[in-house]
């Protein structure tokens, strides 16, 4: 089975990425055309959700074996993070730092161990610092011979000028919806009803397609999000609902961090010599320490996550919202919600949505900027109040 098999809409990219593979693979020296030919730096470029990091990894199983289409064995190592010729830089926090890079770009000057190629992954490389980009650059613009970087970013401009100058780019497109239902099925034997619901609901973002068709706490969750919104009828309840949206990100977190935390927590033990059930002896509990703080910065990016997401997914609602103002001939994203969004949609003009969708920007904005998100989130409630016809009358 092809490393590229598992991958999905982005046909360009994987064929440009498995040419790249093949040129390296037949040696520097080997003719070919500027768009075939293998280079040590690259970024990979797309929306949250297509399929970026992926890509990457498959790119990096093609060049640590040395072969265009991968081996299982290269495959399993690279899907586990274990394979020696293998670094991934990933942040569980907000941003990355210069200390966070600095045992990576060492790393990278080693000769591979048992692959063709040493390939280091930067994920969301635009949570790096203008220092920690600095820092890169020298690494990126004369890697060692057979060292490859690969860089993973929403797009070109998350990243300094300098560092775009240094790497071949590649961006990615959003799959179709069909593509990632099909996926679904394929790879996770979704029915295909489910299927499709959950690619449309995500947007096309794979992870959260995947998520939302498996995890029937996640759509719920999903839905009273949505539906909360729909009810805002004042300023009080803006407020309220504000709320609720940080509890519901909140327990969204909770779900993802504390299977994860325990098996960290158990496998740490288990390396340090700790039976289930012993006292940590004093010797070991900075390293325990350690881990919690990771896990800590992660539990707060991912309920940062999470809020981002809730305003997504209320930016689709207010979508659709438009659209039937509109009057438009184009498919809604949450029509399953389509009687309540028909009652919204006539007790406001298209303005008021638009206002309500650029509130739901700035809100990210603002949240990206250390803003309280919950202040955030209400100043975006009170430009979604919506009342009836019958109300507004009464008042």
């Amino acid at each position: 089975m092809s490393v590229w098999s598992e991958l999905t809409g982005q046909d360009a990219a994987i064929a440009l990425f498995r040419a790249a593979a093949e040129s390296a693979e037949a040696g520097a020296g080997s003719a070919g055309s500027s768009a075939q030919q293998m280079t040590h730096s690259w970024l990979v470029t797309g929306p949250p959700g297509s399929g970026r990091s992926n890509l990457a990894y498959a790119f990096a199983t093609a060049l640590i074996s040395g072969t265009a289409d991968g081996d299982e064995r290269t495959q399993a190592q690279v899907d586990a993070r274990s394979h020696p010729d293998l670094h991934v830089l990933a942040t569980e926090g907000v941003i990355i730092k210069r200390d966070d890079v600095r045992d990576i770009v060492r790393r990278s000057h080693y000769a591979p161990s048992i692959g063709r190629h040493r390939v280091i992954i930067v994920e969301d490389a635009d949570r790096m610092t203008e220092q920690t980009s600095n820092f890169l650059l020298k690494e990126l613009e004369e890697p060692p011979e057979r060292t490859v970087w690969i860089l993973c970013a929403p797009s070109e401009a998350d990243l300094i000028p300098t560092i775009r100058s240094r790497v071949r780019s590649v961006r990615l497109q959003v799959p179709s919806i069909a593509d990632v239902a099909a996926l679904l099925e394929r790879r996770d034997g979704v029915d295909p009803v489910l299927a499709e619901r959950a690619a449309r609901e995500s947007q096309s973002h794979i992870g959260m397609a995947h998520r939302l068709a498996t995890n029937e706490e996640a759509r719920r969750r999903r839905s009273e999000t949505l539906e909360l919104a729909l009810a805002v009828r004042s300023a009080s309840g803006a407020v309220t609902t504000a709320a609720r949206f940080i509890e519901i990100a909140g327990e969204d977190a909770k779900a993802i961090g504390e299977l994860r935390d325990a098996e960290e927590r158990a496998s740490a033990l288990h390396s340090l010599g700790v039976a289930p059930g012993q006292a940590v002896p004093n010797a070991l509990r900075p390293q325990l320490k350690a881990l919690e703080d990771d896990q800590k910065r992660r539990a707060t990016r991912s309920l940062r996550d999470g809020i981002d997401r809730i305003l997504v997914d209320l930016a689709s609602l207010y979508r659709d919202i438009l659209l039937i103002q509109l009057h438009a001939d184009v498919p809604l994203v949450n029509r399953e919600l389509e009687a309540g969004m028909q009652r919204a949609a006539a007790s406001a003009a298209p303005a008021r949505t638009l206002a309500t969708l650029d509130a739901i920007q700035q809100a990210r904005t603002r949240i990206d900027g250390n803003v309280s998100p919950a202040l955030a989130l209400e100043a975006m409630l009170v430009s979604a109040i919506r009342r009836p016809s019958t109300e507004r009358g009464a008042a």
